[in-house]
């Protein structure tokens, strides 16, 4: 289809549609972009000869918003968008946010907490008998028993509180069209009970097989043991290949989770980010000052998924999986050249990339045969195969792309990888000297190497070292370039003497960084366990946790020391430490930030 997918009854009259096969219901504008997880599986099912719709930021309180579309033919599909909406719509203190770049001209009230959940009890009120299926990044990580950093309580698997007749997890593509497939045959919703990728809900264990049983939803609730328990299983079997069926009883159901959908294959790679995209938001939103979040994408290419880094705190192991997939190079430079020549192109692709930039290959051979090893780090393993060379050759190839003047790359980059690889050295020239628009963003997290440990991240000497070499061949080549840190802070094993060790570092370096993350415990990661339990789920170790408000707000302040808004926290924590030897060290020569 060439255009827009339908969002009126007037679009599907001038397709020719009377009725849509799938309609996919988003919490998130109508942006036809890759990036956006509405356009991207809609596409993909349309390619394959299926009609859909889209039900954009629905409101709750008028049914014609659901039924604008009529009734799909085969299901609803429904996601909360790009994001979770509990983060979408609150901060780490939990406050409002005033900001949504989902939303059309960047206003809030667009979106309703627990978006999933909502849409979903909607569409079985109006539409009882038709297919629910829900996916995306809120109902991915909350397919099992999860903690609720925003309401301080666990909660059971989205697909029991949503209702919803199935849960597709992960980025979803071969799940939905296996799904589509059987459907389209005729074979009903609850029948689908094998497709990787997928949680469904059974009346018992009976109706499953070759499964590891997990703790109750109940037990969780009764001992936080048992929930970092679950959650340390359900880490270890995330494998495409090798990971079991997991299965949990939920109240009067249980939730049965099939291993993870197998990796994308180059060529299926190319195909979905082939698709013919408009790449800009639906002409509906342009009175409304447009949708903030395509200017972050109008003009970056992904060129693999997945990520191997191995960070606790992050859910792209749950979701896009360990193992790299990416897209020939082919394909990523016909698409260069498609953004080279639309009308607002100014000659600069943004960035080039996945989760982690230079992960652009396999941390190792073997993986689409066996998956990534159970309970081990890809980024520390005798075994890793550090290397940049086809990275280094994709760059190449698209600065030489004539009306390309030049290819950012801000989509992070894992300087222990680098340091790690025989042409590190290499990729780090080509990098400054390309690649960066004064300034580099890395995301070391912290400097206390216990944090560190407890984040999955590699010791501060990759950090420091780096810092070196970065140094040294911007003075080679003569170039004023900065790195700019990403630091947390109150990540699960992080102390306030930890803080002041951050600091004290921050100094010594003259940092005055602008961004701090305080830890928000996003549902479903190893951090979020910590969070909740105390305890590593990995090793089953007792961890300290700063919880309330006084620590986590000091803990953040010694991040920005030098801002003078912050001195009465610093000094207060500086204090309680019996560190007041440090208050004349951080604010010597610092008068005009005080």
């Amino acid at each position: 289809m060439i255009g827009f997918l339908p969002v009126s009854k007037a679009d599907m009259k001038e397709a020719g549609l009377e009725i849509l096969d799938f309609i996919f219901i988003t919490g998130s504008a109508y942006v036809d972009h890759p990036s956006f997880d509405a356009a991207l599986i809609s596409r993909l099912l349309s390619a394959h000869g299926y009609s859909v719709g889209i039900i954009a930021q629905p409101n709750l309180e008028k049914n014609e918003d659901f039924t604008r579309l009529s009734k799909p033919r085969l299901g609803f599909l429904i996601s909360s968008g790009n994001l979770d909406s509990s983060l979408r719509l609150y901060t780490s203190e939990h406050h409002r946010r005033h900001f949504d770049e989902y939303s059309p001209g960047g206003k809030i009230g667009r979106l309703p907490n627990n978006a999933v959940i909502c849409y979903t009890k909607k569409i079985k009120e109006i539409f009882p008998e038709t297919p629910a299926i829900i996916g995306g990044i809120e109902a991915s990580l909350r397919r099992l028993t999860h903690y609720d950093y925003w309401e301080d309580r666990l909660r059971e698997s989205i697909l029991i509180e949503s209702g919803a007749d199935i849960l597709v997890y992960g980025m979803g593509e071969k799940a939905i069209l296996e799904i589509a497939a059987e459907l389209h045959r005729g074979v009903p919703i609850n029948a689908l009970q094998d497709i990787k990728g997928t949680a469904i809900k059974v009346p018992c264990f009976d109706y499953i097989y070759d499964y590891v049983k997990l703790p109750s939803y109940e037990d969780c609730l009764k001992n936080k043991k048992n929930f970092a328990l679950q959650e340390k299983i359900n880490y270890m079997e995330q494998n495409p290949f090798l990971g079991k069926r997991l299965a949990q009883k939920v109240k009067d159901a249980v939730v049965a989770v099939n291993p993870p959908a197998l990796p994308l294959t180059t060529e299926e790679m190319d195909e979905v980010y082939n698709l013919p995209f408009m790449r800009t938001y639906h002409p509906m939103y342009e009175k409304q000052g447009g949708v903030p979040a395509i200017e972050e994408v109008r003009f970056s290419i992904t060129a693999h998924r997945g990520c191997f880094g191995g960070c606790n705190f992050c859910a792209i192991h749950y979701h896009e999986g360990r193992i790299i997939q990416k897209r020939s190079d082919d394909s990523i430079l016909s698409e260069a050249k498609l953004l080279s020549e639309l009308p607002n192109f100014k000659g600069y692709i943004h960035d080039v990339g996945g989760p982690t930039a230079n992960f652009h290959r396999p941390s190792c051979e073997g993986q689409f045969e066996r998956g990534a090893c159970k309970g081990k780090s890809c980024i520390n393993c005798k075994n890793l195969k550090a290397d940049h060379s086809e990275y280094i050759t994709l760059l190449r190839k698209m600065r030489a792309i004539s009306k390309i003047k030049k290819v950012f790359i801000r989509s992070g980059v894992r300087y222990d990888y680098l340091l790690k690889a025989k042409d590190g050295d290499k990729f780090l020239d080509e990098l400054a000297k390309y690649h960066i628009s004064g300034q580099l963003k890395i995301a070391p997290e912290h400097i206390s190497d216990s944090v560190l440990k407890a984040m999955g991240k590699s010791p501060k000497t990759f950090y420091t070292k780096f810092i070196e070499k970065f140094t040294k061949v911007n003075e080679r080549i003569k170039k004023k370039q900065y790195l700019v840190p990403y630091f947390m802070s109150s990540h699960p094993g992080a102390t306030l003497k930890d803080a002041i060790e951050l600091a004290v570092f921050l100094k010594k370096h003259n940092y005055k960084i602008r961004q701090v993350q305080d830890f928000i415990p996003t549902p479903g990661t190893i951090s979020t366990a910590m969070y909740y339990t105390g305890i590593n789920p990995l090793t089953g170790e007792k961890i300290y946790v700063a919880k309330t408000k006084k620590e986590k707000a000091m803990q953040r302040a010694l991040l920005q020391y030098w801002d003078k808004r912050n001195y009465a926290l610093v000094k207060k924590a500086l204090m309680s430490e019996k560190r007041t030897d440090l208050i004349q060290f951080l604010y010597n020569n610092a008068k005009n930030s005080l």
